[in-house]
């Protein structure tokens, strides 16, 4: 099947599908007579596979790592639990990170409960010294792979 097919059988944008054999997720087809990539169904299970794996917020070097253990079938499963186990630690991390997130909003809402001019809103007023306390405070945030789910990063 050509990239388009595998595309629209597995709703993931051909340029992902491009972007994942780039940097290795996914084996690079071999090509048809005419040049185009020529990919078959293990590719799409592939695909799918990677697919899920993000749905499930994980982060390619984790996907990566489920690869590489999958690939040894008769292994101990062990290094699959302990990684969905660190996986599961920062999705809860994640989860009080919201929590707090979401207090801080509701705080900053009711900072600016009666009607007035811009210049007098609890909202702006409260952003501005959120900035100030954030510079002030180390981050404590620690990702669950180095060099993953930082801002800026893909």
């Amino acid at each position: 099947m050509k990239i388009g097919e595998i595309s629209r059988r597995s709703s993931v944008p051909v340029e992902t599908i491009r972007y994942y054999e780039k940097i290795g997720l996914l084996p690079k087809p071999d090509r048809d007579a005419s040049g185009y990539r020529a990919y078959r169904n293990m590719h799409l299970d592939r695909l799918l596979f990677i697919k899920r794996c993000r749905n499930l917020d994980m982060a390619q070097d984790e996907i990566r790592e489920l690869i590489r253990l999958s690939e040894n079938p008769e292994a101990d499963c062990h290094e699959v639990d302990a990684l969905l186990a660190r996986h599961l630690d920062h999705v809860r991390d994640r989860l009080k990170e919201l929590a707090n997130l979401e207090n801080t909003l509701q705080q900053l809402q009711k900072a600016c409960s009666d009607a007035g001019t811009v210049q007098e809103c609890g909202i702006l007023g409260g952003l501005s010294s959120e900035l100030e306390d954030l510079h002030d405070k180390p981050s404590d945030h620690e990702n669950h792979v180095p060099g993953t789910h930082r801002p800026g990063k893909s």
